[in-house]
């Protein structure tokens, strides 16, 4: 993963129609952005449709892009939410018979095969996450599987924004020393 100031730089370089840049921030996000979508949608069609409409959005709004306001990754998951919301709302009007997919409920747990092609480095990071306490597991996953907000997660954690970054990095620099990457 590329760090958020070359983030902000490829953004910058995609909003005076560097097409190359666009590849390489593509390419340094899409799986973040996938599973964000793909954990609202719950469908893997629905989530590479909206992938593609968001980094069509990403690259036409890039010139708005402001790393004073949000994170590089904070800002693309953002769109991507937002469209990925969109589309459950409007799919919502369709009723359970007509949408037999609505009935597949995503598991806590992956099943045995899906748990066999996991990666070691996934692995490890699952691994690293369980060693957090519960409340910190779940603020992490929250806001780095589910694409919350800090104010999302202050409501949910009744806590002010401030305490909710000071626990994420917290917590991202314990799991980044589980890694053995500090």
């Amino acid at each position: 993963m590329l760090t958020p100031a070359e983030l902000v730089w490829l953004i910058a370089a995609v909003a005076k129609g560097d097409e190359a840049a666009f590849e390489r921030l593509y390419a340094a996000t899409r799986a973040k952005l996938f599973g964000v979508v793909l954990r609202i949608l719950r469908r893997q069609d629905l989530a590479e449709e909206v992938i593609q409409e968001a980094y069509v959005k990403i690259w036409n709004s890039a010139g708005q892009f402001n790393p004073g306001q949000s994170s590089p990754i904070t800002w693309m998951a953002s769109i991507a939410r937002n469209r990925a919301i969109d589309v459950v709302r409007k799919r919502s009007e369709a009723s359970i018979e007509e949408e037999p997919a609505a009935m597949e409920v995503a598991a806590d747990t992956p099943d045995p095969l899906a748990r066999r092609e996991m990666t070691e480095d996934l692995k490890r990071l699952l691994e690293c996450v369980g060693r957090l306490e519960p409340d910190r597991q779940k603020l992490v996953l929250l806001a780095y599987y589910n694409g919350w907000s800090r104010e999302q997660l202050s409501e949910k954690f009744e806590a002010p924004v401030n305490t909710v970054k000071t626990w994420l990095r917290r917590s991202m620099m314990d799991i980044r020393e589980c890694l053995g990457l500090s």
